[in-house]
């Protein structure tokens, strides 16, 4: 088994890099998921990471980690996308007051004897609109009973537990771990997707789910996700991913037209951006919020991202002419790939940007 994987700057994670290279296309393929890309993560360590060492963990800096999410999203998108979820439910394990819950659950995470993922996006952007809550909790003597549906959630079909958001009748919410096999659980045949189907991303409906108090993460308390929870770290992981999705576009782009000056001279503004976004990503990731330019924000930092994964896949398609149209090739899958990082997590100002950029000349 390889060495854990303690820096990203590593001849080991080099290894996992090309080996998730080589199996990214295979997860274009119907009705497939991503375990095989999962396990490789495991055996070089990845699992470890954002894990306290007390638990089994690999304690990284926090630049080191979310560029090595940034890495891992440049060599397969997909498979760091489901793990990028299995993150947010552990971030908020590592934080919780349930001691007994973090000594149970976490040496597990690590050994990848156990996988999680989140159903929370309902408790923030998707469905408040609706006025009601989309999962509902009634407290009980040992725990909750939760009705409603799950609308988002990755890997539901191949995870162990679900980090699942509620709301009870006062407002107060809670998230709570419940097992994917329980009764009253069903998974929904996920939608097909323009790209990241192997995410295996779709909505969750529980009925009359029984939900223990010992796998309580958070509250009864009012705006659960408000709690101190990853900060600006943590909000910048969805700018990693699409910051990688363009270092692993452009890094094909750079092969493409290595025999053609022209265009290589053309895109070479893409690499100048991407290089500029990763200094200024490193820079909020090393320094509080207090020492940060009024230009350097979570939201500023995802629209450039964004906008450079949109721009560089075009590029790479425009560069691969009519052969990275045909399905299977690269650039048609990078194009659709890239359009995912408008849906993602899109807070309104990152939305409007995108709006304005794409009705400006």
């Amino acid at each position: 088994m390889p060495a854990a994987i303690h820096s990203p700057a590593s001849a080991e994670f080099e290894a996992l890099l090309a080996d998730l290279r080589q199996l990214a296309p295979e997860l274009e393929a119907e009705d497939v998921s991503p375990m095989r890309q999962l396990r490789s993560m495991s055996d070089y360590g990845v699992m470890q990471w954002g894990i306290p060492a007390e638990y089994g963990g690999v304690e990284l800096e926090k630049r080191d980690e979310t560029f090595g999410y940034l890495q891992l999203a440049s060599a397969c998108l997909t498979s760091t996308f489901v793990l990028s979820q299995r993150a947010a439910a552990i971030t908020r394990l590592v934080s919780s007051e349930n001691q007994q819950l973090r000594e149970d659950l976490l040496p597990k995470f690590a050994r990848h004897e156990l996988f999680t993922t989140v159903g929370i996006s309902h408790l923030t952007t998707s469905r408040r609109h609706l006025g009601k809550p989309a999962v509902h909790a009634e407290p009980t003597d040992n725990g909750f009973v939760l009705n409603g549906t799950i609308p988002w959630v990755t890997g539901a079909s191949f995870a162990d537990l679900i980090l699942c958001g509620a709301t009870l009748d006062d407002g107060r919410e809670i998230l709570i771990f419940i097992e994917q096999s329980q009764p009253g659980i069903t998974i929904g045949e996920p939608p097909k997707l323009l790209a990241l189907n192997a995410s295996r991303t779709g909505e969750v409906q529980l009925e009359n789910v029984e939900a223990s108090s010992a796998y309580l993460v958070a509250g009864p308390v009012e705006k659960v996700m408000k709690g101190n929870v990853g900060g600006v770290t943590g909000s910048l992981t969805t700018s990693a991913l699409a910051t990688g999705a363009a270092l692993g576009t452009l890094q094909l782009l750079k092969e493409e037209t290595a025999s053609r000056e022209e265009i290589a001279e053309m895109a070479s503004p893409l690499y100048a951006e991407l290089d500029a976004l990763q200094e200024d990503l490193s820079y909020m990731l090393t320094h509080v919020a207090e020492e940060l330019p009024e230009h350097l924000t979570t939201e500023t930092i995802r629209q450039r991202a964004n906008s450079l994964a949109l721009r560089s896949s075009q590029a790479y398609l425009v560069a691969c002419k009519g052969a990275g149209f045909v399905a299977g090739h690269p650039a048609e899958r990078l194009v659709r790939e890239a359009m995912f990082f408008v849906v993602w997590s899109c807070p309104q100002p990152v939305m409007a940007a995108a709006m304005r950029e794409c009705c400006t000349f």
